[in-house]
């Protein structure tokens, strides 16, 4: 039988390289793909603002609600949810319009989903809870647990089941709420251009959603659907009330301000721009130095338990790997 490599606590050493060698190599492989498969971040948004604005053009057209719904073609999925959130009784207007503007700010432009969300809350706890229960006192799956843990597993994966929905919606609103906010200062600094350069509102928010689509794409989608609707809604209020209602973000809320005031009072909008974006300038280098003084209380963890072990293995492991053979020997 050949001579075993180096070894260290029991491990072979060259073995241990061999498997970290082969992970490496996939995460290369990985990453190479990644970057050469990147794919156009504003082809489907754009292909859901045109269908916006058909939709626009021809919900101004109609002259009846008939016909307007007509024009959304219907999922049947959450047209039999809606049916049957009816029927139970259990459908509220506000919880409704709630779980509509989550949607709105997850970037999910279908409405017909908040019924989904809605019949989420009804069906995942009598889902998990059940499967939870049958599980803990049907099959005895865990005999060694006492009452109280069983009961709290069961309580736990009910509630778990209820808030599923909105976990989920929380965490997308967020994720896009970071997404706008670092890309606003930017925007508002090409909106302060265009307006300089004399472009009206809906031609500015159009130019810069075009020009900031492949850096901050989400930012891009919300000043696209704000340039249709303000050239298509009667009341150019509403577009940019609507811009503020899909973000969750104060930010957007005071440039919506901003901007209904300039409409409103024909104030300067290009001065009253520029200071909203050195507000919005100062306000991000506040959080990114932030960030900075908790990065060495953050990098304490992984320091330890990550960093200096690996250090300790390449200083100390070729010479423990020498006395351990030398002892063996």
């Amino acid at each position: 039988m050949p001579d075993s490599g180096p070894t260290l606590l029991g491990i072979d050493v060259l073995w241990v390289a061999t498997i970290m060698a082969a992970i490496a190599t996939l995460a290369a492989v990985f990453a190479i793909y990644t970057a050469i498969t990147v794919r156009d971040p504003m082809a489907k948004r754009v292909k859901s603002l045109n269908a916006r604005r058909e939709q626009l053009k021809a919900g101004i057209s109609a002259s009846t609600t008939k016909k307007r719904a007509k024009l959304v073609q219907q999922n049947d999925a959450t047209d039999r949810m809606r049916g049957m959130l009816s029927s139970l009784k259990v459908l509220q207007d506000d919880q409704l319009k709630e779980s509509q503007q989550k949607l709105a700010q997850a970037g999910i432009r279908s409405k017909d989903w908040a019924y989904a969300v809605i019949f989420s809350r009804l069906v995942l706890p009598i889902i998990l809870g059940g499967g939870t229960a049958l599980l803990i006192y049907g099959f005895d799956y865990f005999p060694d647990w006492s009452p109280l843990k069983r009961f709290c597993a069961f309580a736990a994966a009910t509630i778990i089941g209820y808030k599923a929905a909105d976990i989920y919606l929380n965490n997308l609103i967020t994720k896009r709420t970071d997404l706008v906010r670092k890309g606003l200062p930017d925007a508002i600094d090409l909106l302060v251009i265009c307006a300089e350069a004399g472009l009206t509102v809906d031609s500015a928010f159009a130019r810069v959603a075009r020009e900031l689509g492949d850096a901050y794409p989400e930012l891009a989608d919300e000043f696209s659907l704000t340039s249709i609707e303000l050239g298509f809604l009667t009341e150019r209020r509403q577009a940019f009330e609507n811009l503020a209602y899909r973000v969750a973000l104060e930010h957007v809320k005071g440039v919506v301000t901003t901007m209904i005031q300039t409409e409103k009072y024909g104030t300067p909008l290009a001065s009253a721009l520029r200071v909203l974006s050195a507000e919005f300038r100062n306000d991000r280098m506040m959080r990114a130095e932030e960030k900075a003084a908790r990065l060495p209380a953050i990098m304490t963890v992984p320091l330890i338990l990550f960093i200096l072990p690996t250090l300790f293995i390449v200083i100390l492991g070729p010479a423990a790997c020498s006395i351990s053979d030398s002892m063996l020997s």
